[in-house]
């Protein structure tokens, strides 16, 4: 309901004061000239209480989907920050990575969301399966407004300003059949799956798609139709991950070493 998404939102933002902002994202609304912002809210409150700046220094700031640079705090108080930007450097490049996962558990989600974005794939799909609790697609953690919140967190934490794609695929059979095919055009596929897989490989420098199921695993009939899509089966080793820890572990050998 209403109320629970306002308590998923309330929580979104104290979190989001707690964790310190290596990059401070903009907004296209924060600007009030061509090199001008002004923030307010938890912003505001994250330069105050963790950087404690002051008129005259420079933080490190990104416009959402732009340039990284420098703002210089030209004005400060209990209710308002202006800067003075200059934005000029590229952000850092996207691992040419989709992740195909099935939906975990809200808790599991936002820690997930966070960590894949500060990896800096491309693109996340989150993928219904026979042992994704229905529950899960009603969370308010899986609307627009929650999930773009988690990938913003991310990106303040990688210093980077380009938001991943989320895509929402709730229907197993009619994705793999219809949308997998194109996705997977041009991309190495790999199904971390612990049955008849090869080693993860590592080091990989090449376009690719990563698909991980849900706490115990994809059901043998969600395997089948996922290997014959064009995914590998790989396995991560013999002890049995969480879903997060899969990912981390997955993605960590995968993606390029430089």
């Amino acid at each position: 309901g209403e109320s629970g998404r306002c308590s998923a939102t309330a929580g979104l933002a104290n979190t989001a004061v707690a964790a310190r902002m290596n990059l401070i994202l903009l907004e296209a609304e924060d600007f009030t000239a061509p090199d001008t912002v002004t923030l307010t809210g938890r912003r505001l409150q994250h330069v105050l209480a963790v950087h404690r700046a002051n008129v005259g220094d420079t933080l490190r700031v990104g416009q959402v989907n732009g340039l990284m640079g420098d703002g210089i705090i030209t004005a400060l108080d209990a209710d308002t920050l202006q800067l003075r930007v200059t934005l000029t450097q590229a952000p850092p490049a996207k691992q040419p990575v989709i992740l195909l996962l099935a939906l975990p558990r809200p808790k599991m989600l936002k820690r997930i969301l966070q960590m894949v974005t500060t990896l800096g794939i491309e693109q996340l799909v989150l993928l219904n399966s026979f042992r994704v609790e229905k529950s899960f697609w009603q969370s308010p953690w899986l609307s627009e407004v929650a999930v773009r919140e988690q990938l913003v967190l991310g990106l303040e934490q990688a210093r980077d300003t380009v938001l991943p794609q989320v895509l929402l695929a709730p229907r197993f059979k009619p994705f793999v059949e219809d949308q997998l095919p194109a996705l997977l055009a041009g991309r190495r596929g790999w199904l971390a799956h612990p049955v008849d897989g090869v080693a993860c490989p590592a080091d990989v420098r090449e376009p690719q798609l990563l698909a991980i199921g849900p706490e115990g695993g994809f059901i043998p009939y969600e395997v089948a139709m996922l290997q014959s899509a064009g995914l590998q089966t790989i396995d991560l080793g013999p002890r049995i991950l969480r879903v997060e820890t899969a990912v981390a572990v997955a993605l960590a050998k995968l993606l390029p070493l430089s």
